[in-house]
This record gives C-alpha cells, sequence and structure tokens, in this order.
C-alpha cells in the first residue's frame, strides 16, 4: 500500500508540473507583461516607467520561461515560471497582484464553497442513485418511459434557466429564500437553500440517466440471476447486490465531483453573489490576475489527482477483488 502511494504521488508530479506550465503559457500568450501593468495602472496616463516599475514591483520584468543572458541553471530559475509558478508544489500561493495573501483567501472563502458543495454532493447522490434504481426496478414501463422522458427533458434546458427560474420563483415570487448574497453562521441557511436546490435539479436530468443505464447494465449479470435464483426479491436484488457491486463506477464518477467540493460553482457562486472560490477565481480572470488564476488552476488539479488517488484506495473496501501491490 506504501509502495503505491508513493509511486502515485511521484506520478502526480509531472502531471502539476504539465498542468502549470500549460497554464502559463495560455495565460501569458493571451496577455503579456506590459498589458497586465496597463491594465492593473488604470486609464490614467501611463508612461513607460510606470510600466516598469509595477513590474519589477511584482516580479514581471523577467523573462517567462528561459533567460538568454543568465548562466548555467539561472537560465531556467531566473524566469516567471520558475519564481511563479513552481513554489505552489509548496503550497505558497503567494500574493495576488493587487497585494492580498492568495492562502487567506482561500481559507476564507472555502467555508461558504463547502457549504453549497457537501450538501449538493449528499443529497445529490442520494436522490440520483434512489431516482435511478426506481427506474431500474419499473425497468420497460410507462415509469421508466416517463422517467427517461423527463430526464432527456432536464438535460436539454441550460443550468442558467434553472438558476434565473429558481431565482424569481423562490426569492421574488414566494419570497422563501434571498435572491442573492450570503451570511456566515446559521443565518446563511436560508442563502444556501436556493444553489444547492438549483443545482440538484441541474444535474438531476444527466445523472439520473448515467446511473439507470450503469444499474441496467448490471442487472443482466449472471449475479443478479443467481440471486433470483435463490428466491430473492427484486428489492433485494436491487439494494442487496446490485447498488454494493456498482459502487466501483460511482465511485468512479463521484472523483470528478471532488474538485467542486473545494472550488465551488463558477456560474451558481457568480450569480447568487455568494463570496467563494469558484466567484474569486471569476474575479481573477476577468481582472487578468495570473497570480490567482494559476493557483486556483492548481489546486484544482491537485484536488482531482487526490480524489483519484482516494478513489483507487475505496476500491479495496467497496470490492475485494481489487488489492493494491
Amino acid at each position: 500500500m506504501t509502495a503505491y502511494l508513493l509511486r502515485r504521488l511521484l506520478y502526480s508530479a509531472p502531471i502539476l508540473l504539465g498542468v502549470n506550465l500549460i497554464t502559463f503559457s495560455l495565460f501569458f500568450i493571451v496577455n503579456s507583461p506590459d498589458d497586465m501593468a496597463h491594465k492593473h495602472l488604470g486609464d490614467k496616463r501611463v508612461t513607460t516607467e510606470m510600466v516598469e516599475k509595477w513590474k519589477q514591483d511584482h516580479g514581471y520584468d523577467r523573462p517567462l520561461i528561459y533567460a538568454d543572458d543568465r548562466r548555467g541553471i539561472a537560465r531556467f530559475s531566473d524566469t516567471l515560471f520558475a519564481r511563479h509558478s513552481l513554489r505552489l508544489f509548496l503550497l505558497d500561493f503567494g500574493r495576488a497582484d493587487d497585494g492580498r495573501d492568495i492562502g487567506a483567501d482561500i481559507r476564507q472563502r472555502m467555508g461558504p464553497s463547502l457549504a453549497i458543495a457537501i450538501p449538493h454532493l449528499l443529497i445529490g447522490l442520494l436522490v440520483y442513485i434512489t431516482v435511478s434504481l426506481i427506474l431500474t426496478f419499473f425497468r420497460a414501463t410507462y415509469i421508466d418511459f416517463i422517467g427517461v422522458f423527463t430526464a432527456v427533458a432536464l438535460m436539454s434546458i441550460s443550468a442558467m434557466f434553472y438558476i434565473i427560474a429558481g431565482q424569481f420563483l423562490l426569492g421574488k415570487l414566494l419570497h422563501l429564500t434571498p435572491i442573492s448574497g450570503y451570511l456566515g453562521g446559521l443565518d446563511g441557511f436560508r442563502f444556501l437553500v436556493t444553489p444547492v436546490l438549483v443545482g440538484l435539479i441541474a444535474g438531476l436530468g444527466s445523472s439520473v440517466r448515467w446511473y439507470r443505464t450503469l444499474f441496467l447494465e448490471e442487472i443482466e449479470k449472471d449475479y443478479i440471476r443467481s440471486a433470483r435464483a435463490r428466491g430473492l426479491g427484486e428489492s433485494g436484488v436491487l439494494f442487496r447486490h446490485l447498488l454494493r457491486n456498482a459502487l466501483i463506477p460511482i465511485l468512479t464518477g463521484v472523483v470528478v465531483i471532488i474538485p467542486t467540493l473545494f472550488m465551488g460553482s463558477l456560474i451558481t457562486e457568480s450569480f447568487f453573489s455568494i463570496p467563494g472560490l469558484g466567484s474569486y477565481t471569476i474575479d481573477a480572470i476577468q481582472a487578468q490576475d495570473f497570480a490567482i488564476v494559476r493557483a486556483m488552476v492548481f489546486l484544482g488539479a491537485l484536488l482531482y489527482i487526490g480524489g483519484l488517488i482516494l478513489t483507487d484506495l475505496s476500491y479495496v473496501l467497496v470490492d475485494p477483488r481489487v488489492r493494491l501491490e
């Protein structure tokens, strides 16, 4: 087990390095350090001296990836990529272009993001799997047909519609929840109802179709026929055998959601004015703040890789046939 974890950690290093390099390259293809300086200095008359001073103050006065005027290892170490990106491996996120501590911002904003993402994940799994099992139980009947038709219809509607409809119905028409905003503590519960409900409904169609397809494939296998031959009822077959054996693909699907537990939903947080990591990332992109953008992309990649490792470890718990050597 220890050797397996060490191998996976070693494999993740070049992946994170590649993600860093791609993010760095894409950002500076679109924006040069001079463009960033003009953006942050505003619309006032900007001189060359002001631009150079801003670049020096923020560490953007060095070559991007390779320094021709340096010698030895300094050709690679005394560059923007080495100074701004490689330190992320030590979880040193540095400071934003406006001077804020990115690590402190992340710690402050992770609470609202988790407050939305955790209920969305747990309640969503319960609802999606339950509905999918019901459709599997009534497969090839009118209930199954209506369920699939409804799922396809829900998938065909943009997530933007659910956000606007939820704000209008629950916030403006019924006055049950605030339209937008966020408060900490117990008072923040009423600000989370609409975003969580909107997220559940928006993901209902695609999730139910995926889980239903998964369960229909499992229900045709030999171990299901053997359970029925022993006299086990259909509900027992579904919950005691089918669901347990379908846990591996379910866990594989959950790993995709893990980064959102920390990063938050970009669209949802922006529309509901929730000060989480999703809106933090959107604001950084709009402000062309490379320091925040690279930190959030790196954090998302790190969480995704961590989720993959945890998923592989969980396979041992749900399937005794799997052994990590």
